[in-house]
């Protein structure tokens, strides 16, 4: 093969691979739902550059390449991979589930949410005996917090604000201020809580 012939070739693999990883990059950012700006401030790397490369306007370097591996939280293997996703399963035991309990010992959090996700999103199950209270301190400006309720009577109380829910029910509120959930009745409680911290939510 001729030096010229050569050249040609490696062209042609930068030109598919670069087609490859704009479409990588763009489907990864979107899957988590972040904006271009979002992207460039978590990964450090400009809007603009980042536009090119979902466009195949550019060739990144691989300092770029893994800076964008970074913010979206995969390796470069797989970003410069096929565009396809390869199918992803993980399992977590009981005994991996990090659990946290309230003040009174009365409240269960355990931590069912993926924890390479807790800045901005966290999800547990909750499970608290009769006259459980689980007081927390406020989250990140703008912070919402949903609790869905699966048996027993729960009420949530934010800013002085009272409200009560009972099976099938949800609450959505702000914890961006000291809020704090109490059992209510005699029987055991328990819901799902999905806690969103993009501080954007409320504005």
């Amino acid at each position: 093969m001729s030096g010229l012939e050569k050249r040609s070739e490696l062209d042609a693999g930068a030109v598919a691979l670069s087609g490859q990883l704009g479409k990588t990059v763009q489907r990864l950012r979107k899957a988590y739902n972040l904006s271009l700006s979002e992207l460039a401030e978590q990964s450090g790397v400009a809007k603009s550059i980042i536009s090119q490369i979902e466009r195949n306007e550019t060739n990144p370097t691989l300092a770029t390449i893994w800076r964008l591996s970074q913010a979206l939280d995969v390796s470069i293997e797989r970003v410069l991979g096929s565009t396809e996703d390869a199918p992803f399963i993980e399992k977590t035991t009981k005994v991996d589930t990090p659990v946290i309990f309230s003040d009174d010992g009365k409240c269960r959090l355990a931590v069912v949410g993926w924890l390479k996700t807790v800045e901005w999103l966290q999800w547990y199950d909750f499970q608290a005996e009769p006259g459980g209270v689980l007081e927390s301190d406020a989250h990140q400006r703008g912070s919402v917090e949903c609790l869905s309720i699966l048996a027993g009577e729960v009420e949530v109380e934010v800013a002085g604000v009272i409200e009560r829910a009972i099976p099938g029910e949800t609450l959505r509120y702000r914890c961006d201020r000291p809020h704090a959930i109490r059992v209510v009745g005699n029987k055991p409680a328990h819901a799902t809580m999905v806690c969103f911290m993009k501080a954007a939510l409320m504005e």
